[in-house]
């Protein structure tokens, strides 16, 4: 009985390990599977090495990736690890009415207040 005792702190860090590590991370593994599975022409998409791109074509193992107009590059399907996310506190189009368009509007070289340079006195 003992011996069954001293194995239970063991067996009590082996589930917390499980939980908190090994689940989320196979979790997370199924998802990425998934989302390379479902991939399709047209779909915008970010690689491992940090790339966004839409594709244009996808043979076997091999997903023809748009990055700019006219660039179409060849990456592994194993490189592509999800969707871009939704840019987050980004101001929607209607939302920037009165806004000025370009940074000229922001300010006007002829008002600025002049700048005083600071220069540490020389010792003589």
């Amino acid at each position: 009985m003992k011996d069954l005792l001293s194995l239970l702190p063991i067996i009590a860090i082996f589930l917390i390990f499980w939980l908190l590590v090994i689940r989320p991370a196979s979790r997370r593994q199924k998802d990425l599977r998934a989302v390379q599975r479902s991939l399709e022409v047209g779909d915008e998409v970010i690689t491992s090495s940090g790339m966004f791109g839409t594709i244009r074509s996808i043979v076997d193992d091999k997903v023809g990736l748009e990055i700019a107009e006219g660039v179409v590059v060849q990456v592994a399907r194993a490189a592509i690890v999800g969707l871009p996310p939704e840019p987050a506190g980004f101001a929607e189009a209607d939302e920037l009415e009165g806004e000025p368009e370009s940074r000229s509007e922001l300010d006007d070289p002829t008002e600025a207040e002049p700048v005083e340079e600071h220069r540490p006195e020389q010792e003589k």
